[in-house]
């Protein structure tokens, strides 16, 4: 853009640049992998949503058993890391519960 072209001006030529660009990316753009050429679909995941999150609660009890095991992960300045690790574990079961009840978007978790 130069100084005395307007702002809306700017806008079209910014807009009209990234038509380019997709068309100049054709096939490419249109798989999700970046690709060009493979056009597969991405199957669902194999494992239901609950299991993922219990996963997650898994690792923030691995973590805080290491972070209280390990005297220089819970001691001085980092004093706040448990505490952290409670707050994932906390927060891990409250969406457990909001997917194992099954409503709204968590309606298609399972």
């Amino acid at each position: 853009m130069t100084e005395s072209e307007p702002p809306e001006a700017a806008r079209e030529s910014g807009v009209a640049d990234e038509a380019r660009y997709a068309a100049e990316r054709g096939a490419a753009s249109a798989s999700p992998s970046g690709r060009a050429g493979t056009g597969a679909e991405l199957e669902p995941l194999a494992w239901s949503t609950g299991r993922i999150v219990l996963g997650g609660i898994a690792a923030w009890v691995v973590a805080l058993v290491v972070t209280l095991v390990v005297p220089d992960l819970h001691t001085g300045e980092r004093s706040w890391w448990p505490w952290c690790c409670v707050a994932g574990i906390l927060l891990g079961f409250l969406g457990y519960s909001y997917v194992r009840r099954g409503r709204g978007n968590a309606a298609d978790a399972h």
